[in-house]
């Protein structure tokens, strides 16, 4: 015996149903992009504040080879970190404008293509937030451990 009702079984199955359309495909798509976005400008304001605050105020003052890689890593978190705001920005909004074909035939294909392009850029933008916040963090971590001579 079950714990649900036949009645409980059908609003479910109906919802499941529901749930696999290609409009609400991309719906859900859109959703967890706009929570991922909305994480990674969070995430990154933190750690510019924690980097500045804890980090070497005057990078010169390292020696040559610690410089250079938290300038690298600087430089790389910083790309990535903003490629993976554009994916997420383009994920969440298309391109401006952007007009679509009458037909629901089309419109069904437009939502499903979409929703799986959405979930790509989802992707990679969470790797690259990943990577961006591992770069910030070691590169704060390399100003802690080699700060440079004591003068």
């Amino acid at each position: 015996m079950s714990e649900f009702s036949a009645q409980e079984l059908r609003d479910a199955d109906d919802r499941v149903r529901a749930m696999a359309t290609p409009p609400e495909q991309l719906r859900a798509a859109l959703q967890q992009a706009e929570g991922y976005r909305n994480f990674l400008a969070t995430l990154t304001g933190l750690l510019t504040v924690v980097f500045v605050l804890k980090g070497q105020e005057n990078l010169s003052k390292m020696t040559t080879g610690p410089r250079w890689w938290v300038i690298g890593l600087l430089a790389g978190a910083f790309l990535l970190l903003l490629l993976a705001s554009w994916l997420m920005v383009s994920a969440v909004h298309e391109r401006p404008g952007k007009k679509l074909p009458s037909g629901a035939e089309y419109l069904l294909r437009y939502e499903k293509r979409r929703a799986a392009t959405v979930r790509l850029m989802t992707g990679w933008a969470r790797w690259m937030g990943l990577v961006g916040v591992l770069a910030v963090s070691a590169a704060s971590l390399i100003t802690w451990v080699l700060p440079g001579p004591v003068t």
